[in-house]
């Protein structure tokens, strides 16, 4: 089928939000050692030190009064006279499949979305938009971690806390149950959309049970490796990347040898790496460039980006092992992904003539939490 009259992914996943705006890059870190140094050098400092080492924007200064984030217990004094320990940093999707640290400060942080802080938790999946410029990789990413990433709007999968009434358009899930002939679930959405969404972000829908299933098998390993929960993924074991020779203290370069399939990390040497982990690129980047580069950039000194490890450190090689493992995995899925041909559609037309569509504005802003009491600025309580 064409793709003319495929429903688009904000039809079928309404409320989105957009990303997040740190306005500095400090408050995030490969490492949560470094957060708490930072922070400790940020308190450390007073007054005009104090701001300068901060990095004042427009929106946020050392004397900008904001409320709690969220489910994060830091403190809501003006950070100019704040003091005490750094509120525990918390691991987020920090670019394309690089999970790093970030101090969960409203204080810190320009835009924080308070909204895809309220429903973070363990049943949550976060898709991601990246920008579509033509060139190869994933349309979409997924994490189970909050998104701190831009550009791209972000689509949670459930729109309250507890993965509580999916954020899918009113009447999807029973109408696509009665098309099938079998239940379908919030989570098995998602991993349909993610193993079928086409340039420009349709999403053909099928009723034919048989593809809807491979569909879905196939998405599901692929937010499995995405949001990389639970067991870690591997390669088989003559193709598990290794050390081969030890990294250096503090690596500088990173480079590909094809024919042997190695990454040359200075004099370092990890392989096998399979080339369709080396090519791996959303929106036109490399991630593990990109991944190499934000633990390894020179930062200017004086500034609170330049507390970092002294050396590099073990955990970050089991990571970079990792990530070698899981962009290999996903490339391997391209083919299954190509060969997804979407017979018996339904379609945009089909899902209004159901009364689907067009989607409620209700279900494009986000749920409100009453119950939720938030710390706003100075102590002050403010209900949700």
């Amino acid at each position: 089928m064409t793709h003319d009259d495929a429903p688009l992914l904000a039809d079928l996943m309404p409320w989105s939000v957009a990303p997040l705006r740190l306005g500095r890059a400090w408050p995030t870190a490969p490492d949560a050692a470094s957060l708490k140094a930072r922070w400790a050098a940020l308190l450390k400092a007073a007054g005009p030190d104090r701001e300068t080492l901060f990095e004042p924007t427009r929106s946020r200064t050392p004397h900008s009064a904001v409320g709690q984030l969220p489910g994060q217990p830091s403190g809501t004094e003006k950070l100019i006279r704040a003091s005490g320990p750094c509120p525990e940093p918390v691991r987020v999707l920090a670019a394309p499949f690089d999970e790093q640290w970030l101090i969960p400060d409203h204080r810190l942080i320009d835009t924080a979305r308070p909204e895809l802080w309220r429903v973070a938790d363990e049943h949550q999946v976060f898709t991601v938009e990246p920008p579509e410029n033509g060139a190869p990789g994933p349309l979409l990413l997924a994490t189970s971690l909050l998104p701190a990433l831009r550009p791209g709007r972000i689509r949670p999968l459930y729109r309250r806390p507890g993965g509580e009434e999916p954020n899918l358009t009113p009447g999807l899930l029973d109408h696509l149950s009665t098309r099938l002939g079998r239940p379908a679930t919030p989570l098995d959405v998602l991993a349909w959309i993610t193993a079928t969404i086409r340039p420009g972000l349709p999403v053909p829908l099928t009723e034919d049970p048989e593809l809807w299933s491979r569909g879905v098998e196939l998405g599901h390993r692929m937010l499995w490796l995405m949001r990389r929960d639970g067991e870690r993924p591997k390669l088989p074991g003559g193709r598990r990347p290794y050390v081969r020779a030890p990294l250096p203290p503090r690596p500088l370069t990173l480079d590909y040898d094809r024919d042997e399939e190695t990454l040359l990390i200075d004099e370092g040497r990890i392989s096998p790496v399979p080339a369709e982990a080396w090519d791996f690129e959303v929106a036109g980047a490399r991630v593990l460039e990109q991944w190499f580069t934000a633990r390894t950039a020179e930062a200017p000194p004086g500034t609170l980006s330049a507390i970092r490890p002294p050396t590099w450190p073990q955990t970050w090689t089991s990571e970079l092992l990792e990530l070698i493992t899981v962009l290999a995995l996903l490339a391997e899925l391209r083919p299954q992904q190509a060969e997804l041909k979407v017979t018996s559609p339904i379609t945009t037309t089909d899902l209004h003539t159901a009364g689907v569509l067009p989607v409620p504005e209700a279900a494009r802003r986000p749920a409100s939490v009453l119950d939720h009491r938030e710390e706003g600025p100075e102590g002050q309580f403010t209900l949700v």
